[in-house]
């Protein structure tokens, strides 16, 4: 009997993106899965059910969930959706688990096998599996969009017979995937582009997109990248020589794009009040960073606040902003990576645990947390300590209770050791929002 496969509508009102796509649907048929898409998950994405249907998908309900053998999802599910999980049943997803410790905790005890997509390793054979760049390379090409609609003024050079329009001058703070983007997106509205990061290795691609680079070029930054294209967390010091730099540099700008995000931490501050104090009334900052505390002073989580006449833009979900093309790219993403766990003779789902895709994303595993980085939560529950035995009055000696057979017994065996690393690809950027 085929396995199912199921593709719901999300539930967090900020998420219109959805798992699924007509080409992935017809990939999922294809591969011998009978797949099954909630009533309207592909609404705001403008994928109708009609669609999905023609793809050979069944149209269904979110109660569907309980007998399939494969959920397909954008963002974690809520405590309430895994309630309906059936034990061992496949979940990928952006699970989103930094800081989130009790919801991860949550996802091994409803036993499922849980697979977080953020964590894809950036090796060759995962580009096509990489959210992180599908998603943030449309947030960078969104943010020039809505700096746009927000900056009343023309972006391009212009000379009529009425007078000579100046480019708008826009300054790209982390060139990252998004960064990137949208440095190309901002030059081909004629704009005038800067931009800055930590990383050296930038340099080279920030000019070949016709943008001038600008950063503190010392030992430190030398050195300031990681094996995985990250930005490291750079020293007190350096970031002061940094924002003495950009400080003036700032004043001039009319637009400002933060994207600066280190993976697990809290968004590194960029952009002080002081600063951006100084730019001229009118001018916008779009802040990428935003659901992560922010790079700019002032920024509220999915607000459009105005500081001394300067607007900060916080919106959520920026590449959900373009839920159509998100959901497309992202759709394949899962699709190329669920590929590579299904047995082709038998059309059913047969997880390698020495794969080094599998290693590096997967979460949880038969009721418990696998993953070497989230360790602490799997052993937190047996390190609690025992509450302690209420007082009792004098009463006949009672044998030990046995133990509840409900009880999931605590893990014995060790999250399992990473594979020696692959031959890395060729250095990316991404990491940023």
């Amino acid at each position: 009997m085929a396995q199912t496969l199921f593709i719901p509508k999300e539930t967090d009102a900020n998420e219109p993106r959805v798992g699924g796509s007509v080409e992935t649907v017809k990939k999922l048929v294809g591969l011998g899965f009978n797949v099954v898409v909630e009533q309207g998950a592909g609404n705001a994405s403008r994928i109708p059910d009609r669609e999905f249907e023609a793809a050979g998908a069944k149209i269904g309900n979110a109660a569907d969930v309980k007998s399939a053998d494969v959920i397909l999802k954008v963002r974690r599910p809520a405590s309430s959706e895994l309630k309906s999980y059936k034990q061992g049943a496949v979940l990928i997803a952006m699970l989103d688990p930094y800081g989130n410790d009790a919801a991860v905790k949550e996802l091994a005890d409803a036993g499922v096998t849980a697979f977080t997509m953020e964590f894809m390793p950036r090796i060759t054979r995962a580009q096509v599996m990489d959210v992180l760049s599908s998603q943030a390379n449309l947030a960078g090409y969104q943010a020039i969009v809505d700096a746009a609609e927000e900056y009343d003024r023309a972006l391009p050079m212009m000379m009529t017979a009425a007078g000579t329009v100046p480019a708008a001058k826009v300054f790209v703070m982390g060139v990252g995937v998004a960064g990137l983007q949208a440095i190309a997106t901002a030059r081909r509205l004629g704009a005038v582009v800067t931009a800055t990061d930590v990383r050296p290795a930038v340099k080279e691609q920030v000019a070949s997109l016709g943008a001038k680079f600008l950063a503190v070029e010392d030992e430190e930054f030398k050195a300031a990248e990681t094996a995985g294209g990250y930005a490291k967390e750079m020293s007190k010091e350096y970031q002061a020589k940094q924002a003495a730099l950009v400080n003036d540099h700032i004043a001039k700008q009319d637009i400002v794009i933060t994207t600066a995000l280190i993976p697990g931490r809290p968004a590194p501050r960029l952009v002080t009040r002081e600063m951006y104090s100084r730019m001229r009334p009118g001018s916008v900052i779009i802040d990428l960073a935003v659901e992560r505390g922010g790079n700019v002073e002032g920024a509220v989580a999915g607000q459009i606040v105005e500081v001394d006449g300067v607007k900060i833009v916080g919106h959520l979900n920026v590449a959900g902003r373009i839920a159509a093309t998100a959901s497309q790219l992202y759709a394949k993403n899962l699709v190329a990576f669920f590929e590579t766990m299904v047995d082709k003779d038998s059309s059913t789902v047969k997880i390698n645990l020495d794969d080094e895709l599998v290693k590096a994303t997967m979460l949880t595993r038969g009721g418990t947390v696998v993953h070497p980085n989230f360790a602490k939560v799997a052993s937190a529950a047996t390190e609690a300590p025992a509450a302690k035995p209420a007082a009792r009055k004098v009463a006949p000696a009672k044998a030990p209770a046995a133990k509840d057979a409900s009880a999931k017994p605590a893990a014995k065996k060790a999250a399992p050791k990473r594979a020696a690393a692959p031959k890395a690809a060729p250095k990316k950027t991404e990491g940023e929002a």
